[in-house]
């Protein structure tokens, strides 16, 4: 799965698209493990732009998990924006919402990581 990594002031930025399920869920993990791992080591945020995620399953959601354990792990977190109304669901259905930050936008989850992400990303 394409995550087409960006990097705003330090604030590394994923975007998965498509379908986030158990088909796709072990290819979503290894293309993420190398850039949790370089967030890590840049002591930057993570932020998932799921705008152009369409569904995810509890596969993807375990993940999602997976994901923000490792980052806490190593001093880091990940936070979760721009949600289609689906994913959402999904989210509030199975109680994640309440493990991640969630921002309804791009622009607020760089905001809220830190004004440098924000501010770059105004300028794109």
């Amino acid at each position: 799965m394409e995550l087409n990594p960006r990097s705003y002031a330090g604030t590394l930025v994923l975007s998965p698209a498509g379908r986030l399920d158990h088909d796709s869920s072990e290819a979503f993990r290894a293309s993420m493990q190398p850039l949790l791992e370089r967030s890590a080591r840049d002591g930057c945020c993570l932020v998932l732009d799921l705008s152009a995620l369409e569904y995810v399953s509890s596969a993807g959601l375990r993940c999602f998990v997976l994901a923000a354990k490792q980052a806490a792990a190593q001093g880091g977190k990940v936070s979760v924006a721009a949600m289609r109304p689906l994913v959402a669901e999904i989210f509030r259905i199975s109680r994640f919402h309440l493990l991640f930050e969630i921002h309804p936008s791009l622009r607020d989850a760089l905001s809220a990581a830190s004004a440098q992400a924000a501010a770059e990303f105004d300028r794109k």
